[in-house]
């Protein structure tokens, strides 16, 4: 690989590249939608609690790993062994096939907003059509590495802090004015009701606020290498979740909670502001279907890009197929990307021709990403326990805190993720038994088919071993 072509990025390409693929402003609605104004200290919670830990964890195995192309197969190798960083790399490279099922319909219909003004509904095929086409061109541009993809992450920042910054200017000006919020902001408004429910919508927080590793990939793309990564994977963190939490607080000024939607519920917020300025809200709605379809097809190129390189690019020679993991100039596997396509190809088709609408498609997605999203993120905490415990000695710049804070911390978010995770993979109200096969059932047999193939590749690998060592006895003797 051309080292020339490598250390292209620079930190603010870097920042850029984390708030595309961690930052979506469409997770503020959804989870408003789901929670009312108490997303705001749950998202606040999830910051303190989760994500700036979980960042300085990224941090720490990114110092202790120096010459890793993209991380994660890594870090989980030293405290786990080959087979379950094998298995974690995979099972990170897996969920995300079935996000990209939920997410490209809503591209559609920011990219629907921006041309006409309005959500066209498309039916579940012609859904499924243009979610190939976008798809396919997701997967050539994220094949030429950091360097265009800091370019582009670039612009999506940009586009969604000033989207972002204009709502928030606009709600604090309408409330030091006249304006009484649609939906008061007070103490009880934002006090969470603790139940099952409340659990399970947790992990969809959880993922609002993770995906900080995705960054790790381009760890030597990095001008500056780990130190400035470390130093912007913390920066970014910290301003990620103050944004999550101030933009969960104000969410209801202008719009009710039960008036907005899944799909539009950013148009539907910028829109009731414009009514109240008395600003043209068909022009509004475009405004923000463009900046919204650029950042989501953004974010969509980085996640992308990020779990195939994780998965394929560090994994034992031999387990796939030379081709199949071989990197490019730009430090990506290619095939692998292609394959990527072709697994997500097939899942959209299928998709398409199986449901009755686009929201059904997207509810399928959707449940088969509920608990199955929070793996990987318990594999890395998990791989950090074991890591603090018996490898404390490793060489690093950084670290969290003392060997028992970093064990102390790293035990409390495990409890919960896997008290929070449990919810999500069986939500109340739900048939158990369908729950459970599409949650856990489904989950455990890929990752069965993963586990087999693994051992089986280790173990020829001993046979080769062991009949090489014959056969320089033989020809010794």
């Amino acid at each position: 690989m051309s080292e020339q072509l490598r250390g292209t990025i620079g930190k603010f390409a870097l920042l850029s590249m984390t708030f595309a693929a961690v930052f979506n402003v469409r997770n503020i609605v959804n989870n408003n939608i789901e929670l009312g104004l108490s997303s705001a200290p749950i998202f606040l919670l999830a910051t303190v609690v989760y994500f700036i830990p979980f960042v300085f964890i990224i941090a720490e195995f990114v110092s202790a790993n120096k010459n890793s192309e993209s991380g994660m197969y890594d870090w989980l190798k030293q405290p786990l062994g080959t087979k379950m960083a094998y298995l974690g790399s995979f099972l990170y490279w897996f969920v995300n096939l079935f996000w990209f099922i939920s997410l490209l319909p809503n591209v559609i219909a920011y990219a629907s907003y921006a041309m006409l003004g309005y959500e066209f509904a498309f039916s579940p095929i012609v859904t499924s059509i243009i979610s190939i086409v976008l798809f396919a061109a997701a997967t050539h541009i994220s094949t030429k590495g950091a360097s265009w993809l800091g370019k582009i992450a670039e612009f999506v920042a940009y586009g969604v802090f000033a989207l972002f910054g204009i709502y928030v200017v606009g709600a604090l000006l309408a409330l030091g004015g006249d304006h009484v919020p649609v939906e008061p902001i007070s103490l009880e408004a934002m006090t969470p009701t603790v139940n099952w429910a409340t659990l399970g919508i947790m992990c969809w927080i959880f993922q609002a606020a993770g995906g900080a590793e995705t960054a790790a990939a381009y760890l030597n793309d990095v001008k500056g290498g780990q130190k400035s990564f470390i130093k912007v994977i913390i920066g970014a963190g910290v301003a990620i979740g103050a944004m999550y939490a101030v933009g969960s607080l104000l969410v209801n000024v202008f719009v009710a909670r039960e008036d907005l939607s899944y799909s539009g519920g950013m148009v539907e917020i910028f829109t009731g502001m414009a009514q109240y300025f008395e600003l043209s809200e068909a022009m509004v709605g475009r405004f923000v279907g463009v900046v919204l379809f650029i950042a989501m097809f953004g974010s969509m190129m980085m996640w992308t890009a990020a779990p195939v390189k994780i998965h394929f690019s560090e994994i034992p020679k031999g387990v796939y197929g030379k081709k199949t993991t071989e990197l490019n100039e730009h430090g990506v596997p290619v095939r692998a990307a292609w394959w990527q396509f072709a697994f997500v190809f097939f899942m959209l088709v299928v998709n398409g021709f199986g449901s009755e609408s686009v929201q059904d498609m997207m509810n399928t997605a959707i449940n088969l990403t509920a608990g199955t999203a929070m793996l990987p993120p318990i594999f890395i905490m998990v791989a950090y326990f074991v890591f603090r415990w018996k490898y404390d000695d490793t060489p690093r710049e950084f670290q969290m805190g003392s060997r028992k804070f970093g064990m102390t911390v790293v035990s409390v978010l495990i409890t919960i993720f896997v008290v929070s995770m449990t919810a999500s993979a069986f939500p109340a109200g739900t048939d158990l038994v369908d729950a459970f096969f599409v949650n856990v059932f489904m989950t455990a047999v890929f990752s069965g088919i993963a586990y087999w193939w693994i051992s089986r590749f280790e173990k020829k690998q001993l046979l080769k071993g062991k009949a090489a060592e014959q056969k320089e006895s033989a020809i010794q003797s």
